[in-house]
């Protein structure tokens, strides 16, 4: 091989080990991953601030999220209708009880039209005393995909689960039942929260 020859894989290979190094760089960067036999976590970029809403929770109190600046936040939709949603929700009650002095906060939101007397008695049969439940029967704050009026969150599927970094920013979603007790969901939520 001619030494200009050699000169010029070496180069390549050269250029080739730099990219991937600034690549490797860029994934130490990304969220840990996290998917299901279904779905995966979906990074939304460029990030964009949520709109600051107002929920009323299951126990009267009327929250704003501005209220959870700093910390990360899970917003997880739900239905009584939804058989996942059925599954997921002890889980998510789990991470609520185990998370309480973790810098990330839990909205549970369901869509159900039925109000506040068919959630209590859905949670009461699930065993759910952790989690603060919110509702959106009104889908002020999402409309399934499709719809006309304007909302901050799309229902791409049932249930889903959106991300909101510690500056009020959407970072991403999953749809379908997720295991939030599980290592990789507790890594994604630590990421956001600042812990990872």
């Amino acid at each position: 091989m001619s030494l200009r020859r050699s000169m010029a894989v070496g180069l390549c290979v050269s250029a080739f080990i730099s990219a991937t190094k600034a690549q490797i760089a860029n994934f130490d960067d990304a969220p840990p991953i996290l998917s299901t036999a279904r779905s995966q976590f979906v990074e939304l970029r460029p990030l964009r601030q949520v709109p600051d809403l107002v929920l009323r929770r299951i126990d009267g109190k009327i929250v704003a999220l501005n209220d959870f600046r700093g910390k990360a936040v899970l917003v997880n939709f739900w239905a009584t209708w939804c058989p996942p949603c059925r599954r997921e929700l002890p889980l998510l009650d789990k991470l609520q009880q185990a998370s309480s002095r973790r810098p990330f906060e839990i909205m549970a939101i369901s869509i159900d039209q039925g109000g506040w007397p068919v959630v209590k008695r859905f949670l009461k049969q699930l065993n759910v005393t952790h989690l603060r439940p919110y509702l959106d029967a009104e889908g002020r704050i999402a409309k399934p995909v499709g719809s006309e009026a304007p909302t901050p969150f799309i229902l791409w599927g049932m249930p889903i689960s959106y991300i909101i970094d510690q500056q009020g920013r959407l970072a991403g979603y999953i749809t379908g039942e997720v295991d939030w007790t599980s290592d990789r969901a507790r890594a994604l939520m630590n990421y956001y929260a600042g812990g990872y």
